[in-house]
């Protein structure tokens, strides 16, 4: 696995500013997997804990596992779900948990927004043994980044951003069809039944949840530093705000593969 540098003030960021899901989309995930008060679910890579606090209530227990110490920092103050527990770990660590909690353990693993820093090959392999029986994988994508959106507002987001950059922004983390296909041939290759769903919504967005929603992505190295992160928050301003109202139509796409 190739982890992302998601620590100091990016993690703050990104709790403050990813979006969270709307109850269908754990309502679906509860549907697809028969999930009961008796399972306990496995959220892979799950950054500061936004899907793993909502599928907190249609199970016994949720794990929210992640590689970076400051994602579970924040995921732990803000959670108050008293079913939730947080590991330190990565997709290569997931075979280890079968001595842990046995086999056949989990009702579903779900990887949200995460999938393209991890081998899923090997992952949805590895993930097998822990699976009861019409359990599965769940592969969760929260809307495209906010800068490849098919809006005036993203176009001059992206402008900003690859000016900033010094080199044009096109990285999807996963959301592009490609990647969904390819993670869908691999699911079923793993020997998983695979189906996939949609989740659509449309909400405001603020000048400063672009902001903070683009610093989020960013490695620590690349965020702007304190004293200039003013004037760049006022470059996207500029840039955004004769595209008003800013709206974000965010799809959130289901792939599951069940046992």
């Amino acid at each position: 696995m190739t982890t992302p540098a998601f620590g100091g003030e990016v993690s703050e960021y990104y709790q403050r500013f990813r979006r969270g899901y709307p109850p269908e989309v754990a309502d679906r995930l509860a549907a697809t997997f028969a999930l009961t008060g008796d399972d306990v679910v496995l959220d892979l890579g799950c950054g500061t804990g936004q899907l793993t606090r909502s599928l907190a209530p249609r199970v016994g227990a949720v794990l929210g596992m992640d590689p970076e110490p400051a994602m579970l920092a924040q995921a732990r103050q803000a959670t108050a779900e008293p079913n939730v527990s947080w590991l330190l770990g990565a997709d290569s660590d997931v075979g280890a948990l079968t001595s842990a909690l046995g086999p056949g353990r989990l009702a579903a693993m779900t990887v949200a927004q995460a999938l393209h820093w991890m081998d899923h090959d090997r992952l949805f392999a590895s993930v097998r043994p822990l699976l009861r029986p019409g359990g599965g994988v769940a592969v969760v994508t929260n809307g495209e980044p906010l800068w490849l959106q098919d809006t005036a507002w993203s176009a001059a987001l992206r402008e900003v951003v690859a000016d900033y950059l010094g080199a044009p922004v096109h990285r999807t983390c996963g959301t592009d069809d490609a990647s969904q296909e390819r993670y869908a041939k691999a699911l079923a290759a793993a020997g998983y039944a695979v189906s996939s769903t949609v989740v659509e919504y449309s909400a405001p967005l603020s000048v400063d949840e672009i902001a903070g929603g683009l610093f989020s992505a960013m490695s620590p190295e690349q965020l702007p530093g304190t004293d200039a992160r003013p004037a760049f928050i006022e470059r996207i301003r500029a840039a955004v705000t004769p595209h008003g109202p800013l709206r974000e139509h965010v799809r959130v796409r289901l792939l599951t593969g069940t046992r």
